[in-house]
């Protein structure tokens, strides 16, 4: 029962009945029975009934089959004779037994470490999946008696290894070096079973939700740290702008009449409407300034003549 269950952990559940009896075998079993009964009936000895029974039965459990994928490690008298590779093949029952049959292609095995503590103390869960495959179906079969099984376990072993070892802020920006690691570590441990690991992949980090809505916060009050650091930069910018014009409307007073005489009129412009100007400043925006307010008034007369005819 103990060799039945562990040559049932190498294979899919519901697999390990076609193990034993296979569509080749069947077939070769019926043929040598049928004709141990047709020659019996024809020569009506039932010896040779029974005696055609013997091989049609080793035919039965002696031919095996071997899938693209696997590896069949074949035990005579429970020590190690061969490995059979894809196709047909033939074991000696009672005196030979297959001991696993091993899968060659790449398994994909999911694991996590759930609340494992950070270096910050930090509880975190993490999920992750690992990609291996048997490069070695000797040692996978008779090494370690569930490969599988110590794969899984021996990479959430080493996930909560490295997770203890490393900060939160790093396991979250880090992926990349943790997935690295990682496979480092399980690879070494899962060499001597004839077991090599492809990649490992970090799926999803999860932390406390309190911890998760400070960090939000955090970063929201970064963001507008920043966005008032850009403003007094700008407004730096502008502060100077207008000190290297000041210097030059200083010393260039025809420039700065002009200059306010274009901003009354980009005034009148976009309001469209009168703009009343006190006579001190007309004085002192000067002839250029006077000229405008004499043009924006006729333009405002022809705009509106009933209103002039009225005042006539």
């Amino acid at each position: 029962m103990s060799d039945n269950r562990a040559r049932s952990m190498m294979v899919p559940e519901g697999e390990y009945v076609f193990r034993l009896f296979n569509p080749v075998s069947l077939t070769v079993f019926l043929l040598i029975s049928t004709s141990g009964f047709a020659i019996s009936l024809f020569t009506r000895q039932a010896l040779w009934q029974w005696l055609l029974l013997i091989p049609a039965i080793f035919a039965l459990f002696g031919i095996k089959v071997v899938q693209q994928w696997e590896r069949a490690v074949v035990l005579r008298f429970g020590r190690f004779h061969r490995i059979n590779a894809a196709g047909l093949f033939f074991m000696i029952p009672i005196v030979e037994t297959v001991a696993a049959w091993v899968d060659h292609r790449i398994m994909v095995t999911p694991f996590s470490a759930e609340r494992t503590l950070t270096k910050d103390t930090v509880p975190v869960d993490v999920d992750a999946v690992l990609f291996w495959h048997v490069w070695d179906a000797r040692r996978a079969a008779l090494e370690v008696r569930d490969y599988q099984a110590a794969i899984s376990w021996e990479a959430q072993t080493a996930l909560r290894d490295i997770i203890g070892r490393m900060m939160l802020c790093d396991i979250l920006v880090g992926r990349e070096k943790m997935d690295a690691e990682l496979q480092a570590i399980v690879d070494e441990r899962t060499t001597p079973w004839g077991v090599t690991v492809t990649s490992v992949e970090i799926r999803d980090i999860v932390i406390p939700t309190p911890l998760e809505d400070a960090m939000s916060r955090q970063a929201q009050a970064e963001r507008e740290r920043q966005a008032r650091l850009i403003l007094a930069e700008a407004e730096e910018q502008v502060a100077k702008s207008f000190i290297a014009a000041a210097a030059l409307y200083e010393n260039r007073p025809m420039a700065f009449r002009l200059r306010a005489v274009n901003m009354l009129f980009e005034g009148i412009k976009e309001r469209g409407s009168l703009v009343l100007v006190p006579t001190e400043a007309v004085n002192t925006l000067g002839a250029a300034c006077s000229a405008a307010a004499v043009i924006t008034a006729e333009e405002l007369q022809k705009a509106n003549p009933s209103q002039g005819s009225d005042k006539a």
